[in-house]
Order: C-alpha cells, then structure tokens, then sequence
C-alpha cells in the first residue's frame, strides 16, 4: 500500500522522576497522548496548570482514524494555538448530498451564513491533528509530554492517586491529585478499576478505506443508500488531505473481517464505486463493528475518564472526537480552578453531570442514524426507503433522513452552574449555550468575538447608553473581581469609547447585537470554556458576582 504520511517517531527520554527513590508528585496526570490527552494538556496550560502526559507508544496514529472536525472543535482548538495547521492543511466543506439508489435526494448546508471565523467542517486525518497537537504540547513548557511511558498499576482514593510506570529502562512510581485517563475505548485503567463502559453494540459490519487518488469531485460529502455500485446497503465519501479520499461501505453482519480486509475484496468494491476508468491506490482499510456506550459515571475517586475511555459513539455525525475534545474543554477549566482553591471540589461533579448529558446527546443521534442506516427488519427497511423517496420532493421528509446529525456545539440547558433568566431576549444563546461567533473591530484592526472569550469568564457589555454614570461605577466594581475579564461592545460611533476597562470591541456590522440581541446596557457573561453561564436586560454587579459564585460551583457546595 502507498504512504502519504509518515508516522513521526518520537524520542524516548529519561525522566528526573526516575531518579528518585519516592514516588514524585504532580498535580495531573494525563493517560494517553491521544486527542484528547493532549488537548487536556495544553487546555489546563492555558489555565495555569502543569501537567505530564504518559503514553505507551511513541508516534501518532496509524491510519487516519477520525477525519471530520466540526467548528466548535476548531474553536476550542484555536485557544490551544493548533487551529492555524489544521485550517490550512485540512480540506474545509459545509455542503452535503444525500442519494439514494441511482438519485440524488436534496443538499445541505451546515454553515449558511459564513461570516464566523471558522468553518463548518474540516476534513483532516487524525494523524496530521495529533502531529500539530505534539507539536504544541512541546513548545509548552508546563506540558511535560513522555513516550514509552506505560502505566501498570493504578491506586486511588478520595486524597488522591498513585500508579507504577513502566519504561524501557525499567518502572518508576508517581502521584497526583488527579489523574485524567485518554487511554480509549478499551481503556486498560478502567479496566484494572473494575468499572465498566454499557451501551449497544450494532449487529453489522463496515469497510473503512482510504484511497489516494485523483479525482475531480466537488469538496463535500456523499452518502448513498442502497446505490447501484453496492446494492441494498450504503456508501459514504470524503475527501482528505493529500488528495486521500474516505469511503466507508456498509458490508452487513454476516460479512467476515478477515476476508474482506484482503486487498483483492477491497479493490473490486471500491472500483464499482470509483468507475472502472478510475484510478487509485488503497492506503489504509480497516473492517469495523460500531458500538454506542458510556461509563454511568466518569469520575472515579480521584481518576476522571476521558473521550472513548468515558464514552464511544458509532462514527457516522462526527461525534467521537468532537464530543471528546469538548469534553476535555468542560472538564480542565473546572479542574484547574479547584487545584488553586478558587472554586470548590463539589463543582467537579458537574463535569460528570454535563458531559453525561454530551454523551447521552451524541449516543442518542449517532443509534438513530445507525438504526436508519441499518434497518433492522422488513417493516423498518420500507419506512426508511418510502422516507427516501418522498425527501426529493417534501422538505419535510428531509428532517426523517438520518446519514448521520453531524457534530455542533452541545449546550447544558439544565446545568446547575447556570443563572435563571430575568428577562427576554430575542436569541437562543441562553445559559448554557455555546458561543456564536461575530466578527468585530479592535482599535480599528478586524477581529472576533471568539477570540475574546475563553480561559477566565468574560463579561461582555453593551455600553450604548445615553447615561453611562450608574453603568461606569457598576463596571469599576467589577473590575476587581479576579478571573473576570471586563468587554465592552459598542456599536462605533453611537458613544465614545471606555478607558480603563480595556479595549472596546465595535461591531459595525451589527451581526454580534442581532445573534445576542445584545441591547443597550444588556450583559452575557460566559465561563472560561466559551459557554454563556448568565445573562441580564441591565448590568447589576451584585447579580455578577453571585452568577460567578454559582458558576464556580459554591451554591452546589452551600447544598450540599
């Protein structure tokens, strides 16, 4: 087979934790080197929080894995510093088409309006994000990143946790107060601690394969039902960097692993696929069987579980890694202000409780689109393909067909964290809602919103107000709260600009007003993961404070 990457192999080193007859203490530790062990990494950088990432092996992975990542993901990513590779090394899509058998059903567009910073979806091989991602983590001095690193033995309790690792050069001992687990989906910690990951595996069979070939097809995505190159089952394809193209062809459950891994069964199916005129070269194949499941719980002691370690999603709606990734997002904020006594341990709980929702969600939608893909009996086969058939014509149909809900932002409606409502706002962005991105002007330069938020709350103000006194002395008082970053908005023009809280995002467009129906003297405040925790018709510092006090988890400690 062709290679169009090369896996970097990465250094073993030895580790002045080694040298030491007791075991060595650190606040985290990260298992895995993974996508999500090394987001959790540089996220709790970000927040002021060392780290050591252990990994058993010494490159990235093999094969290209996950491919598709969605613009929240891109988002978070860009706080890491990573998104910039990503964007320009990843194929960007947003449309996607939908046939079945010889037609085409209808088109959709994920990102009708563009003007945000990031797109939709990007396509690139897992391989190339865990590349920039190493990257990174290097160039971070507060990241302490060790290959060849395995852990043996894992002991916990409620004051924290030992484990025994194990290196080329022999086995040395560590502790921390938390250790975060990335180990995936057959995750041997969860293992070793006797808990279990339940859920649904699907009773059928899939061909992953990627092709490096030429072809002049439009960027986008194409899912088949029942196509005339590969009756009665279904066909997916996009395409990757290096002109590498996925396609992924449902084989049914009788289909046998091992047979339909051999080159000479791949090839003819992927050449009815392509056309007989076609071209390719097969790079990579793997032959699956999907499952949906999660821990009941992903917090155990003083070991918090992580990405497929704590949950697994079929792949179709892109909710493996993507899901991951906002995981780790939820969790470090949350991790590291309790590390420096800035919020109660109670608040960690609610990385379990609102990421349970997360994985519920992702679980929910990827069964549905397996079990639309998949019928399981006669009578589900005729609602699916009658379903099919009137999508080309009825609109309403189009909401039935299921190839997959792509990946979006999730949102945490009923966190505790969450402020109740004291007004009406004409926008979905309520408490618990992820970010919307706007562009704006920073001392006359193009910016974003997103790029203001993130890494300690944020107060964003609509300052427009013909009388500014009560606002000015209401945000001097602010000012002194730590972890609180003060951002005013002004439409430009309608009022001077503040001095002393900062620099003024203007928005000429009005896009950042109209998405937040942010009105004169109104208020957001988001937590340091982007996520909207509270929100207020007119500026109250009272009502501030007490909102971050609740974010932080101290009404959940003062319940309890």
């Amino acid at each position: 087979m062709p290679k169009t990457y090369t896996n970097p192999v990465y250094p073993y080193r030895r580790s002045p934790d080694q040298d030491t007859a007791s075991a060595v203490h650190h606040p985290v530790i990260i298992v895995g080197a993974g996508p999500c062990g090394l987001a959790a990494g540089l996220d709790l950088a970000l927040q002021g929080v060392p780290s050591v990432i252990l990994d058993d092996n010494n490159t990235v992975s093999i094969g290209s894995r996950a491919i598709c990542f969605a613009k929240r993901t891109l988002e978070i990513i860009d706080r890491y510093g990573c998104a910039g590779r990503m964007l320009d090394k990843g194929i960007t899509w947003q449309l996607g088409k939908v046939f079945f058998q010889g037609d085409m059903v209808y088109e959709f567009n994920l990102l009708p309006d563009t003007r945000q910073k990031m797109p939709a979806f990007i396509n690139l091989q897992q391989y190339y994000f865990e590349e920039y991602m190493v990257d990174r983590v290097t160039a971070v001095e507060a990241v302490d990143l060790r290959w060849k690193n395995r852990v043996s033995d894992v002991l916990t309790d409620a004051g924290g946790t030992r484990i025994q690792v194990e290196t080329p050069e022999g086995g040395y001992a560590m502790s921390c107060d938390y250790l975060l687990v990335a180990d995936g989906a057959n995750s041997p910690i969860r293992a070793q601690l006797g808990l279990e990951s339940r859920g649904q595996v699907f009773q059928d069979r899939f061909l992953i394969a990627d092709v490096v070939m030429k072809a002049d097809l439009p960027t986008e995505r194409r899912f088949w039902f029942d196509p005339p190159f590969h009756r009665n089952q279904s066909a997916l394809l996009h395409r990757q960097a290096d002109d590498v193209w996925r396609i992924d062809l449902q084989l049914g459950w009788e289909a046998d692993p091992e047979e339909e891994l051999r080159e000479e069964k791949i090839r003819p199916r992927l050449q009815a696929m392509l056309g007989e005129g076609v071209e390719f070269e097969l790079e990579w194949a793997s032959v699956y069987t999907f499952q949906c499941r999660k821990m009941d719980d992903f917090i155990d002691r003083r070991v918090i579980f992580m990405g497929d370690a704590a949950h697994q999603v079929s792949p179709f709606g892109a909710r493996g890694a993507n899901g991951g990734i906002q995981g780790v997002e939820n969790l470090s904020w949350k991790l590291a202000r309790i590390l420096r006594g800035a919020a109660p341990a109670a608040l960690l709980q609610t990385y379990n409780s609102e990421r349970q929702h997360g994985a519920a969600e992702n679980i929910l939608h990827s069964t549905r689109a397996t079990d639309f893909i998949s019928p399981k009996n006669a009578i589900s086969r005729v609602f699916r393909d009658e379903t099919l058939r009137l999508a080309e014509h009825y609109a309403f149909a189009r909401t039935l067909v299921n190839s997959g809900r792509l990946s979006t932002a999730c949102s945490y409606p009923d966190s505790p964290l969450n402020t109740a409502e004291s007004a009406d706002f004409d926008s979905e962005l309520c408490a618990g809602s992820a970010p919307v991105d706007a562009p704006v002007s920073i001392g006359g330069a193009p910016a974003w919103l997103i790029n203001q938020l993130g890494n300690r709350f944020v107060l964003m103000v609509n300052v427009d107000l013909a009388e500014r006194a009560d606002l000015l002395a209401q945000l001097h008082a602010l000012q002194q709260l730590p972890d609180l970053h003060l951002l005013p908005v002004s439409a430009g023009g309608a009022a001077p600009a503040l001095t002393g809280f900062g620099s003024t995002l203007v928005d000429h467009s009005g896009l950042l007003r109209q998405r937040y129906d942010l009105q004169p003297g109104r208020a957001y405040l988001f937590r340091p993961d982007q996520i909207v925790s509270a929100r207020w018709d007119r500026l109250d510092q009272h009502a501030v404070t007490a909102a971050m006090r609740r974010a932080l988890g101290f009404d959940l400690e003062n319940a309890a």
